[in-house]
């Protein structure tokens, strides 16, 4: 079982990350390494040399007590939970891509230190999501609420897919129900003298996609009870409101040139649970 990693740097954000993926790691029965990115391990020069740089020991002795005191703190919430602390050289986000890809799950928060706290996600939140092929959870500071039962799964197509699957795993491990979500929106019709929004063809293109997917997850296993849902309105809109009472947002995420599609971004930024994020080849 690879390893659950969470990124760390002391700030109330990456806190709840940290929370997060340590109860993450207590379900998978798997351990839980926190690392952190510094520039100052980058320099080429010896031990030596370093020891006696004033500066870069006083910063190599911070980032060893804040991991140090991040571990302590993961042990409390997870006694018996084993935890490993790694100082990564290196610009943040690359530091950050290597050490998830290596474990398969990368847990952050919204917002580190450095960034305006009128920004709802940091450029290194930010700049993970996009360049990710491998599962991200990107974690609000916000206090966590107490646990709701509920998995979200954002479906785009008739396919389940990778999302799905780690929707599904979620739902099983934390004994909760699986609720999947499509929006839909009249599709209009300009081909004759005034324009036509036709609601019912829409609305049942979607129950027939939801209606695919959900069966599709009612396979044997664990237990869990799947349900679909086929709101009015845009997907992202629809995602950021089923959020409001769920434990985690799941949704697959598709890069075009490095870049997160309008939907991501928008329930990265406003979902009121932690999101998943599953690349997904489509």
């Amino acid at each position: 079982m690879q390893s659950v990693v969470a990124a760390v740097d002391g700030s109330q954000s990456s806190r709840r990350a940290l929370e997060w993926a340590a109860d993450e790691a207590e379900r998978r029965g798997s351990a839980l390494k926190l690392v952190y990115a510094s520039l100052w391990e980058r320099y080429e020069c010896d031990e030596e040399e370093k020891e006696e740089n004033d500066d870069f020991a006083r910063g190599r002795d911070a980032a060893r007590r804040m991991l140090a005191g991040e571990a302590a703190r993961a042990r409390r919430r997870c006694p018996g939970l084993e935890v490993t602390t790694e100082v990564i050289p290196g610009e943040t986000v690359p530091a950050l891509l290597h050490a998830g890809r290596e474990a398969g799950l990368l847990v952050l928060g919204s917002r580190g230190h450095g960034g305006f706290q009128n920004l709802l996600l940091g450029s290194v939140s930010l700049g993970v999501a996009a360049r990710a092929d491998f599962p991200v959870v990107v974690v609000h500071a916000t206090e966590p609420a107490p646990a709701r039962g509920k998995v979200v799964l954002g479906s785009g197509t008739h396919q389940p897919g990778p999302a799905a699957d780690f929707a599904r795993e979620q739902a099983a491990r934390r004994k909760a129900e699986l609720e999947v979500v499509h929006a839909w929106e009249p599709q209009v019709d300009m081909s004759g003298f005034s324009v036509t929004l036709d609601t019912g063809s829409a609305q049942e293109q979607a129950r027939s996609l939801v209606a695919v997917v959900t069966a599709a997850l009612e396979q044997p296993g664990p237990d869990v009870k799947v349900h679909g849902q086929v709101p009015a309105g845009s997907a992202a809109a629809a995602l950021v409101r089923a959020s409001a009472d769920a434990d985690l947002l799941v949704v697959g995420s598709r890069k075009r040139h490095g870049h997160l599609g309008p939907v991501t971004h928008a329930v990265l930024h406003h979902a009121a649970c932690p999101v998943a994020l599953i690349p997904t080849s489509a």
